[in-house]
């Protein structure tokens, strides 16, 4: 199963290629922005992640809100974040 998983952007890894370290519980991997760059964003905003790419910017809110929603679903998000470890955009 895929999920969207809400992570907070670290810092920009490399800005012309749309590329930042986020944080998605303890795990921080690079994964591309040039999707939401649009929306303004930056060190400490919240974002939405599919496969490597951040696919929405949202608030603190939903992310807590979808964190939360994710852990009820157990074993689907476990892998998820276990998958998420795996990945690596350089």
């Amino acid at each position: 199963m895929c999920l969207g998983i809400p992570g907070q952007i670290v810092e920009f890894v490399d800005e012309a290629l749309h590329i930042a370290k986020v944080d998605v519980s303890g795990v921080r991997r690079n994964v591309h922005v040039g999707l939401v760059a649009p929306d303004g964003i930056g060190p400490g905003d919240w974002v939405l992640i599919h496969v490597g790419f951040a696919i929405s910017k949202i608030d603190e809110a939903e992310a807590r809100a979808t964190y939360d929603l994710l852990r009820e679903m157990g074993d689907a998000y476990e892998q998820e974040i276990e998958e998420f470890e795996r990945s690596e955009i350089s």
